[in-house]
């Protein structure tokens, strides 16, 4: 059975708010295990680095908020890339103004069942039980109101394509660790 990694970032608004410990209990709770982890004050180049893989990813995500509010039935008539371009800035402010805490989980599915566990990105929608949805009241509309990025405590990696270009902006090869825990009995071997 292989065994997949996914990045985990704790939001400045998690640090803030003493969540760090009871956030990394549910990954763990579930068999994910941490293969690296530390608290750091992201610069505004990795946290760029981190959200912009490429150019054609700002105006992508200015199309994507523009769909979604034609889809709460609200006026859209932003050109999508400077949009895409002020949410962005918008992340990166957020990113950089506390520290946060960066893990690697590793495990069965790690990025299926991460993504699972912290609930939909607008912490509004998320069920009772994720992590956004049991820690937050935090949505879309209030961060739009005051022109601010989400704050919904947490960031994973979307697919395996995301974690592996993500995990080597927090992490060098060496910070990744690779050990043997006595729960992966139970969890992986026959």
């Amino acid at each position: 059975m292989t065994k997949e990694r996914t990045l985990v970032l704790l939001k400045p608004d998690a640090v803030q708010r003493n969540l760090i410990g009871e956030i990394i209990t549910r990954f763990e709770r579930v068999g994910l295990k941490v293969v690296a982890l530390k608290l750091l004050q992201p610069t505004k180049e990795q946290a760029h680095k981190h959200y912009v893989k490429n150019e054609a990813e700002i105006e992508a995500l200015g199309q994507r908020s523009i769909e979604g509010k034609k889809k709460a039935g609200m006026e859209a008539n932003d050109n999508p890339k400077e949009l895409g371009q002020f949410i962005v800035n918008g992340l990166i402010e957020f990113l950089t103004s506390d520290p946060v805490v960066a893990l690697v989980l590793e495990g069965h599915q790690a990025i299926k069942i991460t993504r699972k566990l912290i609930g939909s990105t607008e912490p509004l929608n998320s069920d009772v039980g994720t992590i956004r949805g049991d820690f937050t009241i935090e949505s879309y509309l209030i961060a739009d109101a005051q022109k601010r990025a989400v704050r919904n405590l947490v960031h994973a990696s979307a697919n395996e394509f995301d974690a592996q270009y993500e995990i080597p902006v927090w992490f060098s090869q060496e910070e990744l660790l690779d050990y043997e825990n006595p729960r992966e009995t139970v969890l992986y071997k026959k």
